[in-house]
């Protein structure tokens, strides 16, 4: 099976936070900002290995800033190591500031998804080819991560 790049299975996700995201003070829940990441990570998953994945874990989810009602949330999702049948995904979901576009980051975590073959079972997915000294130190960490579990 043939290696992939980083830059083939990233994906971009836009949201809107709307009143129903949000707590009684207007800030966005963390669940659903969670689940908002866990979607975008799963694109990249599958993008990845081209087959249904399946989210086994979660990892390291960090809230850095709020998010309110009205805010335009961007979430990034990169793949940073594939596995036999396994596939760790970093994601940062950014608040976009509508007066001057800049981005602060409000939340990051590390997803992990296993792909499946059409039976349902654990299916190879193709290795992961760093391209730079970040994306190869993210490679080198998950393994540590995959080994600490």
């Amino acid at each position: 099976m043939k290696g992939k790049y980083t830059s083939a299975s990233k994906v971009t996700k836009t949201e809107v936070v709307c009143p129903n995201d949000t707590n009684p003070v207007g800030i966005l829940k963390g669940g659903v900002l969670v689940q908002w990441m866990d979607i975008a990570a799963a694109v990249t998953s599958q993008t990845h290995s081209e087959k249904i994945c399946v989210t086994a874990s979660i990892d390291k989810v960090n809230f850095h800033a709020p998010a309110r009602n009205g805010d335009i949330i961007i979430i990034e999702s990169n793949v940073t190591r594939a596995f036999t049948t396994s596939i760790e995904i970093y994601t940062e979901a950014f608040r976009k500031k509508i007066e001057n576009g800049s981005l602060e980051k409000v939340a990051s975590a590390y997803f992990t998804f296993v792909a499946l073959d059409a039976e349902g079972r654990p299916a190879a997915v193709p290795t992961l080819i760093p391209t730079n000294e970040e994306e190869s130190l993210r490679y080198e960490q998950a393994l540590q991560r995959k080994n600490n579990k």
